[in-house]
């Protein structure tokens, strides 16, 4: 049995609003899957929140600093950068990231 990262399709990209995210349960692990434009570039990390220790990332604001593009959080507003998952605010802390596309028009990430 291989232990390689393996694409899981999510969704439609259709299903994810530009500029808005959603929660996927991708192999038990909640997700958050943002879709910054109404481009095919997608983003996932986790989406627990570590500050307030709840679930809800994707429900954040997508915002961009520096021209980056971070998440912040809609409870403690602590923001999470989309591709890496690292906080701006709490360099100490940090969501896992994964990898993410779309494949014919399918949401994909990789875990």
């Amino acid at each position: 049995m291989s232990n390689k990262p393996t694409w899981v399709a999510v969704c439609d990209l259709a299903q994810i609003t530009p500029a808005t995210g959603v929660c996927a349960l991708v192999k038990g692990r909640q997700v958050a899957i943002f879709r910054p434009a109404e481009d095919e570039q997608v983003f996932a990390i986790d989406n627990m929140d570590p500050f307030a220790q709840a679930n809800v990332l994707s429900r954040g604001i997508i915002c961009q600093h520096q021209d980056e593009l971070w998440v912040a959080s809609p409870l403690k507003k602590q923001r999470f950068n989309l591709q890496t998952g690292r906080c701006l605010e709490n360099e100490a802390v940090a969501v896992e990231a994964y990898q993410a596309r779309v494949n014919k028009g399918q949401v994909e990430v990789q875990l």
